[in-house]
């Protein structure tokens, strides 16, 4: 029998995946507010949603790719919202970057309804998810995750179960803090060996052959920005608040984050700009327009 999946939220990693799970044969209803996207997808053969409700009911899965914590509690919690709709012996599994504590309250909600509840956030960059090589960060118990398992792989190509529901949110936090103070390590570094007159392949060649080698320059950079493409892709706003997601986890676990707070500052002045809504890779150039310099491209 088709598992029936209502997908809510067609953003740049939602409308990817979500099409990757119509091409594999699953029979997908989306929503999102913008229309256009939802019917690329109907374009597929998916169906389309009126409303948040619709795209719950009648689901085996529901499935959320949102923003941020705020948006999911909406579209979760609301009065007409998924809880509200999905049918009973249903599963709502939550692929955004969210606050941990806004994880489990969402878990919390769903177990006092006995609705199922997985948590996978999404690794890896839209041109994985077009591609269908996501990666999965799942907080889940065995039976639930057996239930998802099926549509992760028609998304992805990796998964690794973290724990029970919250972990997932938990482990994902500390994916992007990590990511996110390396890429801002790599603009700076790419902005002063450019002011030093070395050339960007140069760069790109030797330190992709010492243990400097790093996602951020090596495939990041040189797919996006290093090539002039800064539209999103992730974007400098979102990263600001994953981010921040960090910086307010270890302040409620008494951690200094020294480092990761001066990166934290600087995805802060660089919201400021123009390039708050283009991808995060722009941090190169807003660290080469700092040093009064051209942005340098690769081949």
């Amino acid at each position: 029998m088709t598992t029936k999946i209502g997908f809510i939220g067609l953003g740049a990693m939602g409308l990817p995946m979500s099409s990757n799970l119509q091409r594999k044969g699953f029979d997908v209803t989306v929503f999102d507010i913008d229309d256009a996207k939802m019917s690329k997808v109907a374009e597929l053969g998916a169906k389309k949603a009126a409303s948040v409700a619709e795209a719950s009911r009648g689901q085996d899965i529901v499935i959320t790719v949102l923003p941020a914590t705020q948006h999911v509690e909406a579209v979760v919690l609301g009065e007409d919202g998924v809880l509200a709709n999905i049918d009973a012996g249903g599963l709502l599994m939550d692929l955004s970057t969210i606050d941990a504590k806004g994880t489990d309250r969402v878990a919390a909600a769903c177990a006092a309804k006995g609705i199922a509840f997985v948590d996978a956030p999404i690794g890896r960059l839209a041109l994985h998810a077009e591609r269908g090589e996501s990666l999965f960060m799942v907080g889940a118990n065995d039976e639930d995750y057996a239930r998802v398992e099926p549509a992760l792989k028609a998304m992805g190509t990796d998964i690794f179960r973290c724990g029970k529901p919250g972990m997932g949110s938990r482990m994902k936090l500390i994916n992007n803090f990590m990511l996110l103070s390396t890429a801002q390590i790599v603009a700076e570094s790419l902005a002063l060996g450019t002011k030093l007159g070395l050339d960007i392949q140069t760069m790109h060649d030797v330190t992709g052959n010492t243990t400097a080698r790093n996602g951020q320059f090596h495939v990041l950079m040189v797919n996006k920005a290093l090539k002039g493409d800064i539209e999103p892709g992730f974007t400098i706003d979102l990263a600001f608040k994953d981010l921040t997601l960090a910086i307010t986890a270890a302040a409620e676990n008494r951690i200094g984050l020294p480092m990761g707070s001066a990166a934290h500052a600087v995805f802060g002045g660089a919201r400021a700009t123009d390039y708050a809504s283009k991808d995060y890779s722009a941090l190169l150039n807003y660290a080469c327009d700092n040093a009064g310099i051209e942005t340098p491209r690769i081949g």
